[in-house]
């Protein structure tokens, strides 16, 4: 008799309400005993604008879909491009109210991070041999960087961090807290976002602190800097098996995400197959250099580049 398969699953949904997550653990539950040992369980975090139930902005709808039906250009799926499916890897999308004015979103990032905390305490109850993973966005970095500050140990694997959206040092205090030894964050970053990081440094923090989109150096063994917009980085990629395409214009806060190539190299850090440690490290270009560059800044060439690499 044929085995038969299951077919693909939408991600658990998790959304921020006032007495924290609200999770369907039954199904949480029945995905996680359907899924490998080895398999990732990712949480999946949207960042400024989306706002669950919204018909327009519902990110339940859009990224964090396997069939996103809001059409505006960036409705790529996190699901499916990073392969999980529920037989591969498990998405958990976290929804949080993150429209308003930005200081009230970074006031809900804060709060949907503590909650992110609770769930990866209820979650080592449920699957004590497991533990999660983190893709996040632009504030979506405040609500995984607090939940790094807030967790216990043992809670959390890896972090990819996408043009996020905090400040140097609170990412050195989440990487100083009990949860975060252990855990590699990987900071997916490129001068496409200095405006973005601008605007985030002087409406937000007065120009009183740097946002992690000016990397945070090699002081520390378990952060790592990624800058896709780099032609050396592109082309230690490209040598790993990960061909990235440049950037196609001087600015975007969407690139680590919607730039053809990228979901490949996180799927293979998610899935363990390269280690944090063996990504490309070249030292950034100036503030404002691609934005301001003749052409496409540190762009030029990068894609025949690429492609000659054997």
């Amino acid at each position: 008799m044929p085995k038969t398969v299951r077919p693909p699953m939408d991600p658990i949904a998790a959304n921020l309400e006032s007495g924290g997550l609200n999770v369907d653990l039954i199904a949480l539950r029945t995905a996680l005993e359907c899924l490998p040992d080895t398999a990732p369980v990712v949480v999946l975090i949207h960042g400024y604008r989306f706002h669950p139930g919204r018909p327009t902005q519902c990110p339940h709808r859009h990224i964090l879909s396997c069939r996103p039906d809001i059409k505006d250009g960036r409705e790529i799926s996190w699901p499916i491009q990073l392969g999980l499916d529920g037989r591969q890897g498990l998405a958990i999308a976290l929804g949080w109210p993150a429209g308003g004015t930005l200081w009230q979103a970074h006031t809900q990032a804060a709060k949907a991070g503590a909650a992110l905390a609770a769930f990866a305490d209820l979650f080592h109850e449920i699957a004590p041999s497991r533990r999660l993973n983190v893709v996040a966005h632009s504030f979506g970095t405040r609500v995984a960087l607090t939940a790094l500050i807030r967790a216990k140990p043992n809670r959390f694997s890896r972090m990819i961090l996408l043009s996020g959206a905090e400040t140097r040092s609170m990412a050195r205090a989440a990487m100083a807290s009990p949860a975060a030894q252990g855990v590699d964050v990987i900071n997916v970053t490129s001068r496409e976002n200095d405006l973005f990081d601008a605007a985030f440094e002087w409406l937000l923090h007065a120009g009183r602190h740097w946002s992690i989109g000016q990397g945070l150096g090699t002081s520390l063994s378990n952060w790592h800097d990624l800058w896709i917009d780099q032609r050396l980085n592109l082309i230690a990629l490209a040598k790993s098996g990960f061909v990235l395409t440049p950037p196609k214009g001087r600015i975007s806060h969407w690139s680590p995400y919607l730039r053809p190539g990228v979901f490949a190299l996180y799927r293979a850090l998610l899935q363990g197959d390269l280690a944090p440690a063996a990504l490309p490290h070249a030292v950034p270009a100036r503030r404002w250099s691609l934005l301001f560059s003749r052409r496409t800044g540190s762009s030029d060439h990068l894609g025949a580049a690429a492609q000659a690499v054997p």
